[in-house]
């Protein structure tokens, strides 16, 4: 086989565990969604004979997966995986010490891990043992998938999603009438899914106050899929009849509040099934989104999805947080009363190209879908 021949199979069967990766995407937090793919090399051709993607929860990691349904097949064969194999113990051993033990004779990885119990440690102990190692097929893709793995191990917060649905005048919603449905159902039905895949999902008390929004996944099949619901109310003005609390015990729902905000409604959120969060924002309700984004990632979250207001948009935008922005513009105008996408922030000054990259453009029903990226 040439080496043209070989660097396409290598390419195909790792774009085959990436799809597998992100199976579990948003549910195996605070491990990453890894992907693999177990290949044996035969007289007729290349042929699958296992594969595997971390399970919800984060264990098994892919790897372990797929060597057990390999069993011997695993010998001499060439194991493709999304992101390094860990080197380190936790709750089970190290996954390139599994791949040493299955005999494999090449572990082609699409991104070194920057986790530092891990950084290089994985690949040069599989190189240590006589095994063939290729890095770097596919990693583009693979900084994507695992952008949330990679921000918490480099700046110990989530990898941060903005999405808003914005009118042809630029508001998100009008003030004093509650949940205003700017775009249309397909831009819904991407919204569930972003949720299905994500962490957990985010929203200001203001927000909630005037949408009373439930924020679960409710397409159908994937209720289970719903993320964790957080909301910033420093002084815990949640209402316990709102939707949020109603459905805490369909998926989790956290509460950000000030140490020092009531403790009669603190204890009725704990009762009610929320878990209240007491210091991320600082006495009298100041609030940090440093402090909160990187106190969430403490409790184990990789990436958080924000769907408003548009003082956290704003906020965020100015604190530099936002790593990919994701905004359907709807043919609807919202006019009086309107409240502006980013609190009075043009879009120009938003997506300013020093700072973010297009990465897709696309018409999604009668909406117009623009997906940034952040640039490093």
């Amino acid at each position: 086989m040439s080496a043209d021949e070989q660097a396409e199979l290598d390419r195909r069967f790792m774009a085959a565990a990436l799809a597998l990766g992100r199976r579990n995407a948003g549910h195996t937090w605070p491990n990453p969604a890894v992907g693999t793919v177990i290949v044996q090399q035969g007289a007729s051709g290349p042929r699958v004979v296992a594969h595997g993607w971390t399970d919800i929860g984060g264990r098994p990691h892919a790897e372990v997966r797929a060597l057990a349904d390999a069993g011997e097949d695993a010998k001499g064969a060439t194991c493709y995986v999304t992101l390094e194999p860990c080197a380190h113990y936790g709750r089970t051993g190290p996954c390139s010490s599994a791949l040493v033990a299955a005999g494999v004779g090449r572990v082609v990885s699409a991104l070194d891990d920057p986790n530092p119990l891990v950084f290089g440690r994985g690949l040069k102990r599989i190189a240590a043992a006589g095994i063939e190692v290729t890095s770097g097929v596919g990693s583009a893709q693979a900084r994507r998938d695992h952008a949330g793995h990679i921000r918490k191990m480099t700046d110990n917060r989530p990898h941060i999603r903005l999405k808003l649905a914005i009118s042809r005048d630029g508001m998100i919603g009008r003030r004093g009438e509650g949940q205003v449905r700017i775009s249309g159902p397909d831009a819904w039905t991407r919204t569930h899914l972003l949720r299905a895949e994500t962490d957990a999902v985010m929203i200001g008390i203001g927000t909630a106050l005037a949408d009373d929004p439930e924020l679960t996944c409710r397409l159908p099949g994937l209720a289970a899929r719903s993320p964790v619901r957080v909301v910033l109310d420093p002084s815990a003005k949640l209402p316990l009849e709102s939707r949020l609390v109603a459905t805490a015990d369909l998926a989790p729902l956290w509460v950000v509040v000030a140490p020092d905000a009531p403790r009669e409604k603190i204890a009725a959120l704990r009762d009610s099934g929320a878990s209240v969060l007491t210091r991320l924002i600082r006495p009298g309700g100041r609030l940090d989104l440093l402090d909160v984004v990187r106190g969430l990632g403490d409790w184990g979250l990789t990436t958080l999805l924000v769907e408003g207001g548009a003082r956290i948009a704003r906020g965020l935008l100015e604190a530099d947080l936002i790593d990919e922005a994701i905004f359907y513009r709807a043919p609807m105008e919202v006019g009086k009363n309107g409240v502006p996408a980013f609190d009075g922030l043009d879009m120009e000054t938003v997506v300013d190209p020093s700072r973010f990259e297009l990465l897709h453009e696309a018409l999604v029903g009668a909406d117009q879908m623009t997906h940034f990226w952040r640039t490093e």
